[in-house]
C-alpha cells in the first residue's frame, strides 16, 4: 500500500512473481469471518512501504521517488481522501488498489488505524510542538526515534531507549515530566526547568508518549500473513492440475532483451528483501506475506518460468496476491532486464543466453 508513490525503479520486485493466487476462501471478507484487526492489516498490507511506524522508512523508501508517505508529518490528507486511495489507488503511481483484497469495513479501518497511530502529531498542534522541542533538545541523546543510545552521554548511564517495552512500562507521564524539569541524578539527564517552559515540557513529554513509546501489537503474527483472519485458515487441499513444461527458448515480448547486469543490480538492491538474494524467497521481509513471495528454485518454477511468463506476471501483476501492475512505473527495458536476470541467475543458470 503506497499512498503517493510514483517513479519506483524496481522495488517493484519486492513482491515479483508471488506465488500461487490466494484461494477464493481465504479473500472471503473478514467481517463476514470475524473481528477486523486494522494494526495487523496495516502490517501486512502497507508496513512494507510506509514502515512499522508509518513514517515511510522502509526497505523501499530508498528506491521510491518520490517515497512513501510519510504519514507522521502529513497534515493535508483528510480521512476520506486516504479511503479513496486506498480503495482505488492513486493513477501514475505505484499506489494500487486495494478494494478486491480488502472489505469497505477494513479499508475504513486501516485508514482509521493508520490516522490514530500515525497521524496523530501532524494533526495536534501541541505535539507538533513537543516534536520540535524534542528535535532541538531531546534527539541528540535520545535519538531521533527515542532509541537512546547504547553509550554513556554526559554521564555514567546510556540514555533511556524511550521506545523500549521497559520504558513504556516504568515511565509514567507523571515521572517523565519530573524527569525534564529536575533532571536525573546520575545520568547525563540535565534538568530544563530553566531552558523550557512548563507548556513545552508538556508538549514534549506527551510527543514523546504519544509518537516515539508506541506499543508493539501483539496481534501481528510472523507466521501467518494476513494476521489472524479466520478465512486465513488453509482450505481444504484440492488436486493441483499437472504442471505443463514451458517453451525455454522463447524470447522476451516485443523484441526486447534484457540486460542481466542491469537486472541483477536491481533485484539486489531492491528485490531480495522479499525474493532473497539467492532466489529462494526467503527474504527479509517474506515472513508476513501470504502467498509467499516466489521461490525461483523448484522444480515447479524451473519449469514454468519462462522469459514471456516472468515478464508479463511482472508488468501486468498477479490477481489474488500483493503483485501489482508494474507497467504502470517501470519501463519495459526495465522490467526485461529484471526478469533477464531472474531467468539467468534462478531458472536457467549457466544456460540462460536468449533464446535458449
Amino acid at each position: 500500500m503506497i499512498l503517493s508513490v510514483s517513479r519506483l525503479p524496481l522495488v517493484a520486485l519486492s513482491f515479483f512473481l508471488l506465488g500461487a493466487g490466494m484461494p477464493a476462501s481465504a479473500a472471503e471478507p473478514a467481517a463476514k469471518t470475524g473481528q477486523i484487526k486494522p494494526d495487523v492489516l496495516y502490517h501486512n498490507y502497507c508496513s512494507v512501504c510506509h514502515g512499522d511506524r508509518g513514517d515511510g522508512r522502509s526497505r523501499a523508501r530508498g528506491s521510491l521517488n518520490p517515497p512513501p508517505r510519510d504519514f507522521t508529518s502529513a497534515t493535508n490528507l483528510n480521512r476520506e481522501t486516504m479511503i479513496t486511495i486506498t480503495a482505488h489507488g492513486k493513477p501514475g503511481t505505484a499506489m494500487v488498489g486495494w478494494k478486491t483484497q480488502l472489505t469497505e469495513k477494513e479499508i475504513a479501518a486501516v485508514v482509521d488505524y493508520i490516522r490514530d497511530n500515525f497521524m496523530v502529531v501532524a494533526l495536534d498542534p501541541k505535539l507538533q510542538r513537543g516534536k520540535a522541542v524534542y528535535v532541538q533538545n531531546c534527539s541528540v541523546c535520545h535519538g531521533e526515534r527515542g532509541q537512546g543510545s547504547s553509550f554513556p552521554v554526559g554521564g555514567p548511564v546510556p540514555p533511556r531507549d524511550l521506545a523500549s517495552p521497559q520504558a513504556r512500562q516504568e515511565l509514567s507521564r507523571e515521572r517523565m515530566i519530573a524527569s525534564v524539569t529536575n533532571g536525573r541524578p546520575g545520568t547525563g539527564m540535565a534538568p530544563f526547568a530553566g531552558r523550557l517552559s512548563p507548556a513545552d515540557i508538556d508538549a514534549v513529554v506527551d510527543y514523546v508518549r504519544t509518537a516515539l513509546m508506541v506499543p508493539q501489537s501483539e496481534t501481528i503474527s510472523g507466521v501467518r500473513a494476513h494476521g489472524g483472519r479466520s478465512s486465513d485458515a488453509a482450505p481444504a487441499a484440492k488436486p493441483k492440475p499437472p504442471v505443463v513444461a514451458a517453451d525455454m527458448s522463447l524470447p522476451m515480448p516485443s523484441g526486447l532483451k534484457g540486460d542481466a547486469a542491469k537486472g541483477g543490480k536491481f533485484y539486489n538492491a531492491n528485490c531480495a528483501t522479499c525474493h532473497g538474494v539467492k532466489g529462494d524467497g526467503k527474504g527479509p521481509r517474506a515472513y508476513f506475506i501470504r502467498p509467499k513471495p516466489r521461490n525461483f528454485l523448484t522444480a515447479e518454477s524451473k519449469k514454468i518460468l519462462n522469459r514471456p511468463v516472468i515478464y508479463t506476471s511482472t508488468a501486468m501483476g498477479k490477481l489474488g496476491t500483493e503483485m501489482p501492475a508494474w507497467n504502470k512505473v517501470l519501463t519495459d527495458q526495465e522490467i526485461a532486464d529484471v526478469s533477464e536476470y531472474v531467468f539467468r541467475r534462478f531458472i536457467r543458470p549457466g544456460g540462460g543466453k536468449a533464446g535458449k
